[in-house]
């Protein structure tokens, strides 16, 4: 694994992922600061990172794009699996490397509030905690791309389904207001996405059966309780949508306090596409 991890964080530094992805990041949050500390004054650095956020739409996909869509298309994952590792060892080097090249731009950011603290006062401990959550957060979003980089060859259309995926996340609370909150609206966009599920297992098992079996199986057990008891999808939709927003829940920390449900949510993420992940690697090894 130490293996996986050294060569991919050699690849991205030895490309310009790693620059591109820092000088971004440290470029977004200086003008941040500038705007809201500066310029206006005002103490609390945590509404940097909430303003900062946003651009987590493009640079976690320019991230994560290559780590698997680029082993693939060069067919240098074969090599991978020829030597004594597992998908999952391979899986989390890279992602480990990954986390890294994140952290990176984030030890020098995470100066700026104590260089403000010297001018006046600074509520240290909401910025600090606001960092640790601005980076846990981002870890779940590298394995959200990861495992969208691990379905294609193609770098380009690796970051063009991370693009929409994460912008749909951001703006999910928003779009919550204007979705159907009738409780047949939401049972339908539930049977879809038990669709969507039975999709993501063919493509990950080639296993037909099991595919249309899980989506069968969910979309039936759906409609009997959606015929028993329809009051309990009632709203269910929008609340799932603001539920699932990552950058909605990071919003907590900013406000100044410490939720520890977000921080089990961003860890359940982070485990449950990278289990994905390979998945997808075990049926590119087997295939």
């Amino acid at each position: 694994m130490m293996a996986v991890f050294r060569r991919e964080l050699s690849d991205c530094f030895h490309t310009l992922t790693a620059y591109i992805f820092g000088a971004f990041l440290l470029a977004f949050v200086g003008v941040g600061a500038m705007i809201y500390n500066i310029q206006q004054a005002v103490a609390n650095f945590e509404y940097v990172l909430s303003f900062v956020s946003l651009i987590f739409v493009v640079l976690v996909p320019v991230l994560t794009m290559r780590v698997i869509a680029e082993e693939r298309k060069q067919k240098t994952d074969q090599l991978l699996f020829s030597l004594p590792l597992t998908s999952t060892q391979v899986v989390v080097g890279k992602y480990m490397a990954l986390l890294v090249v994140y952290l990176l731009p984030l030890c020098i950011i995470s100066i700026y509030p104590w260089i403000f603290s010297q001018f006046g006062e600074v509520y240290l401990l909401t910025s600090y905690g606001s960092m640790a959550a601005f980076f846990i957060m981002g870890g779940a979003l590298i394995s959200i791309g990861m495992f969208l980089s691990s379905l294609t060859e193609n770098v380009g259309f690796a970051a063009g389904i991370g693009i929409p995926v994460i912008l749909f996340n951001y703006y999910s609370v928003s779009l919550a207001e204007h979705v159907s909150s009738s409780a047949f609206g939401s049972a339908a966009v539930l049977c879809i996405l038990w669709g969507l599920l039975g999709a993501v297992i063919r493509h990950l098992t080639k296993n037909e059966g099991l595919a249309y079996g899980v989506s069968l199986a969910l979309i039936a057990a759906t409609g009997a309780v959606y015929w028993m008891k329809p009051e309990i999808f009632e709203g269910l939709l929008p609340e799932l949508m603001r539920q699932l927003s990552l950058f909605e829940r990071f919003y907590t920390f900013v406000s100044g306090a410490f939720d520890l449900t977000s921080i089990v949510y961003y860890f359940t993420i982070i485990v449950f596409f990278l289990f994905l992940t390979v998945q997808s690697l075990e049926k590119r090894r087997y295939n």
